[in-house]
């Protein structure tokens, strides 16, 4: 079984997507974190992630072993990860670790804004998950709190349309639903409700 979730930054998708993972016996992948991974190994060499050269070629030479680095949760490497991500090079040079990942059994449920429409179009069961741009900013502003970062509410939540508005309008996989996808908004929702609903779906489509 082979599940796709896309949706934009702070929506759920992360959560929803490891909950189905444990309930369903299946390995998980955030799709975004090898983004973030690449953007990390960019920062920490001091290369600017915009550089489409320099970005290639961290992809290439990706470090596995940063996607449990807990640097990937600061704001610097998750705005660099939205640069690097449009860069086409970087996106291919990605492709083919997510699409085996997906396909060694007993298969996987994979998060990220392309999967449904670029890394597993033929996925059978596509989820496309949403929230008001409010609602996110507040649960990321809750989070940094959290961990003792500082934050401002009004700043997060720009950062979030800027975010949106690059993943939506970058020339190559922008952020879209897919045609086949379930819409789920989680604004108003519990996590343990979102899992209901997409295992409901998930239920439709057996």
């Amino acid at each position: 079984m082979i599940v796709a979730i896309d949706g934009p930054a702070g929506a759920g998708k992360g959560t929803l997507a490891k909950a189905l993972a444990d309930r369903l016996g299946l390995r998980h992948l955030d799709t975004g974190g090898l983004y973030r991974a690449t953007a990390l190994q960019v920062l920490r060499a001091g290369g600017d992630p915009a550089d489409p050269a320099t970005a290639e070629r961290a992809a290439r030479s990706l470090d596995i072993a940063l996607l449990d680095s807990p640097d990937l949760r600061t704001a610097e490497v998750g705005n660099a990860a939205s640069v690097v991500a449009a860069v086409p090079a970087v996106r291919q040079a990605l492709l083919d670790f997510q699409r085996a990942f997906a396909a060694t059994p007993p298969g996987a449920v994979l998060d990220g804004r392309d999967v449904g429409t670029v890394v597993l179009p033929d996925a059978p069961v596509k989820l496309y998950i949403v929230a008001s741009a409010a609602e996110r900013a507040r649960r990321r502003h809750e989070e940094l709190l959290a961990r003792g970062e500082a934050s401002i509410y009004e700043r997060v939540r720009v950062e979030i349309e800027a975010r949106d508005a690059r993943d939506a309008g970058r020339a190559v996989a922008p952020m879209r639903k897919a045609e086949d996808a379930v819409e789920i908004d989680t604004t108003d929702l519990t996590p343990d409700q979102v899992l209901d609903r997409a295992l409901a779906a998930i239920d439709a489509r057996s």
